[in-house]
């Protein structure tokens, strides 16, 4: 599904030039669950950023369903995301001023699905992660645990082929990061690809396999199970 090819990524400041990743080789399977881990600075979340096509790698190749990714034009790579990735982040980025169903429609808005549909379909996601009680509200008037299933019912509304997850739990507390953790299972279950950052050893032994990244290359591949 996914395959990098001595994948760099270099960063500049000034004159001083940082390579967070220094030539990364790795393949993800359909239907995999991969948890990714390191110390702080290892490159975890810059690896994740090129694999999803968030950002441009300075060198090699990232690779998606036999399609070299470097070739696509930013306008192809816009509605390519839009509808192959789905994406959950660490500060749940949900829109202030829009409610848990807008949030969650918006990316099937932004598809040009028709509105009705889009609230449907955004109402059963939300549903089916038990959030029907908080349809119409805005996210400072939910908890952290609820907005982060507000952000996951969003990357999955348009059924992702890969679900990118960034520190999914790294902002909450022990009970809402074993109910997120619980999602991430249930969804691997039905199918679901998911590449996930974590810092915490307990929830990367949740994904089949685990890939421990530092100094910019792979240390270690790890199966859990």
């Amino acid at each position: 599904m996914i395959e990098t090819k001595q994948l760099v990524k270099t960063f500049l400041d000034g004159e001083t030039e940082t390579k967070v990743l220094k030539g990364i080789d790795f393949k993800v399977e359909d239907g995999e669950f991969i948890s990714i881990m390191g110390r702080s600075g290892a490159g975890k979340s810059t690896f994740l950023y090129q694999m999803s096509l968030l950002d441009e790698p300075t060198s090699g190749e990232v690779i998606i369903y036999g399609r070299d990714t470097h070739t696509m034009k930013v306008e192809e790579k816009i509605p390519f995301r839009l509808t192959m990735f789905g994406y959950v982040f660490q500060d749940y980025a949900l829109l202030p001023d829009l409610t848990a169903l807008e949030n969650v429609a918006l990316p099937l808005l932004m598809q040009n699905i028709p509105s009705d549909k889009a609230y449907a379909r955004a109402e059963e996601s939300l549903t089916k992660l038990e959030l029907q009680h908080r349809l119409h509200k805005l996210p400072s008037h939910m908890s952290g645990g609820e907005q982060q299933r507000v952000s996951i019912a969003r990357a999955v509304v348009h059924h992702p082929k890969v679900l990118f997850a960034d520190e999914p739990t790294a902002n909450l507390d022990n009970e809402s990061s074993q109910v997120i953790m619980q999602i991430f299972r249930d969804l691997h279950k039905e199918g679901q690809t998911i590449i996930m950052i974590t810092h915490e050893e307990q929830y990367a032994k949740v994904a089949q396999k685990t890939v421990v990244i530092d100094d910019g290359t792979i240390v270690s591949v790890t199966s859990n199970n």
